[in-house]
């Protein structure tokens, strides 16, 4: 091929590239600029070369110096700042859009590859209508490319040439079959070299095959950059530990301040903090502390004493605050209740407003759409009266079954301390009886004592004696009337006791009876709403299934009353067999251990005369059952 032949070449390259990118310009100028009118369909798509004017315009446009096929310029008296198109600029590398950074290029839109002129060499892009290079998966951190392709006299040189463009490269590791090993400083700068895949290469003018190849990039996978990437990753890592662990510390909760330690002084400023509603809960932390600390001891347990006392006067304080927030809550209630009564009153009136004007006396007067319009409103404002009335409803269903509720716990708990105090007083009395009837005994001793000595002694004229035995009849006459006070209180106590416990039993019959009633109204309730489905009879169970069960019960149970002592499953069946042929040893068996109320099985005999007999005990069943 001589050059003539290859500026041919070139200049074909050169104006397949620029039809597309005076195409690209036309579409760019008709989008931005809606008033200028251009027609894409112009003589750009099938300019002869041979029309020097109109091919120094467009490779005026394209910031390059017109030249002829040949290599001269054409024109030489040629305005590059005049155009063949009236009213657009010059392309400049410059311009906004086509500048040296390209804007983003979207994936559906296949990418324009350009001639790319180096010192030593010039490449040539792939067709655009092949396929694009198959790649191997991306190894993780992959910062070199495998380069295959190269031409024979190629040198390293050359490759940094062509590949430096790409980005800082670190190393080249260079084969003697035609392909090399480059890693770059970065990631990114793998995915442009990725982009010459599928280049033609020709070492300056030549064209010995020695000096052209078609260069193929791929990923390639290096220790080092794996090594990187995990290290990378590590960091990371830490670098998230790190940010979770500030960020929980950020979020923990402060510690709380430290407890000082006991000391008379620190006890005299934490009973005045006591003292304090402000600084009550301080006070009363340490002073919990403490007591857990086991800081009580003989000498301090009055100090400790004192606040606890302190910290115990606050109980009516918390409890007059707890009624104070209650009352409030209650009076918010109200007031919330009394608001939504009154919107519940305008609600109606508008809905009155609404039905009024729907009579025919006015209804006529309106238009179809005011009609429409006052539907719809009267539609929107039933709904929205009929959720406030139930949510009105809903709060005063609550407060009656909060004060019924209430009324039921403060009559049973006032019955059940009437209940517990009469009982205390019952046993009380108890006690006290016995207590009198101790001590009236252990003086009835005395007396017997005394009058035995008396006897002894023969002093009937002593005044000594008489006084002391009449003190003591005095006191045993004193003793049994307050026993019997004591006993006729006792008996009136049981009986209000016994009372009591009438009414609570009445109490509690009228409560089964209401809630049986709550539970028949609820079956009624689902009967009504299931309707077709009839209630289920409960079948009782009975042991004995059918009439010859029962005549068989007979008969076993005459045979056995009239053999008082037993007999043998076998001896029974043999008298049956009498009767009936078809009667089986185990269906008399599991029948007469179903009956265990009538029929008994016991163990008669000793050693090898050990035998089962079944005896008759209904009459003792009877008893039982």
């Amino acid at each position: 091929m001589d050059g003539n032949n290859l500026n041919i070449f070139e200049a074909d390259i050169l104006q397949e590239v620029f039809e597309g990118h005076f195409l690209i310009y036309l579409c760019a100028e008709n989008s931005a600029d809606n008033t200028r009118t251009l027609n894409v369909d112009s003589t750009a798509m099938t300019l002869p070369v041979s029309d020097p004017t109109a091919w120094a315009t467009a490779m005026n446009n394209l910031g390059m110096a017109p030249l002829g096929i040949a290599g001269q310029p054409i024109l030489p008296e040629f305005d590059p700042a005049l155009g063949m198109m009236t009213g657009i600029p010059p392309i400049t590398p410059m311009m906004p859009g086509l500048g040296i950074v390209p804007p983003p290029i979207p994936p559906d839109m296949p990418v324009v590859k350009e001639i790319i002129h180096c010192k030593s060499c010039t490449l040539f892009p792939p067709n655009p209508n092949l396929p694009p290079p198959a790649t191997r998966e991306r190894p993780p951190g992959c910062k070199t490319v495998f380069v295959g392709g190269l031409p024979e006299n190629g040198t390293e040189q050359i490759i940094v040439e062509v590949f430096e463009q790409c980005g800082e490269i670190i190393a080249i590791r260079k084969s003697k079959k035609n392909f090399c090993h480059i890693r770059f400083a970065e990631e990114y700068m793998v995915d442009k070299a990725l982009y010459l895949s599928g280049y033609r290469i020709r070492l300056g003018s030549s064209t010995d095959k020695k000096d052209t190849g078609r260069l193929h990039v791929d990923f390639a996978q290096a220790r080092d950059d794996l090594y990187e990437w995990e290290c990378k990753q590590r960091m990371l890592a830490r670098e998230e530990r790190h940010r979770r662990r500030m960020e929980e510390e950020r979020l923990r909760p402060p510690s709380p301040p430290p407890v000082v330690h006991y000391s008379d002084h620190e006890c005299s400023i934490v009973a005045e903090k006591l003292k304090d509603d402000s600084k009550f809960s301080e006070a009363v932390q340490t002073l919990l502390t403490w007591i857990e600390r086991g800081e009580v001891n003989r000498r301090s347990a009055n100090h400790f004493y004192s606040m606890i006392q302190s910290a115990n006067s606050h109980v009516r304080r918390l409890v007059n605050e707890k009624a104070a927030h209650e009352k409030e809550m209650e009076e918010a209630k109200e007031k919330f209740k009394h608001a939504l009564s009154g919107i519940l009153i305008q609600f109606e009136q508008i809905v009155a407003v609404y039905h009024s004007a729907s009579k025919q006396k006015a209804w006529d007067h309106f238009t179809k759409a005011q009609r429409k319009n006052i539907s719809v409103w009267c539609k929107q404002a039933e709904e929205i009266r009929n959720i406030h009335n139930d949510e009105l409803m809903g709060i005063r269903r609550e407060e009656e079954m909060e004060m019924s509720d209430d009324e039921i716990e403060e009559t049973t708990e006032t019955k059940e301390t009437e209940e517990s105090a009469l009982v205390s007083q019952a046993e009380a009395l108890k006690e006290e009886n016995d207590s009198l009837r101790w001590q009236l005994d252990a003086y009835r001793n005395e007396v017997e004592l005394l009058k035995q000595e008396q006897g002894k002694a023969h002093r009937e004229d002593d005044p000594n004696k008489e006084e002391q035995l009449k003190l003591l009849q005095q006191a045993l006459q004193g003793m049994q009337q307050h026993l019997l006070k004591v006993q006729d209180e006792y008996k009136k106590k049981e009986a209000e006791l016994e009372k009591i416990k009438d009414d609570k039993l009445q109490v509690e019959k009228m409560l089964e009876n209401l809630q049986d009633k709550e539970n028949c109204a609820s079956r009624l309730c689902a009967s009504s709403q299931e309707g077709e489905y009839p209630l289920e009879k409960t079948l009782t169970i009975s042991p004995i299934k059918s009439e010859r069960e029962a005549l068989l019960v007979g008969i076993i149970s005459t045979f056995l009353h009239v053999h008082p002592f037993g007999a043998s499953i076998e001896y029974i069946c043999s008298y049956l067999h009498r009767l009936d042929n078809k009667i089986c040893t185990g269906d008399v068996e599991c029948l007469m251990s179903r009956l265990q109320h009538t029929f008994r099985q016991e163990m008669t005999g000793v050693g090898a005369s050990l035998e089962k007999r079944w005896k008759f005990c209904g009459f003792e069943g009877l008893k039982l059952t």
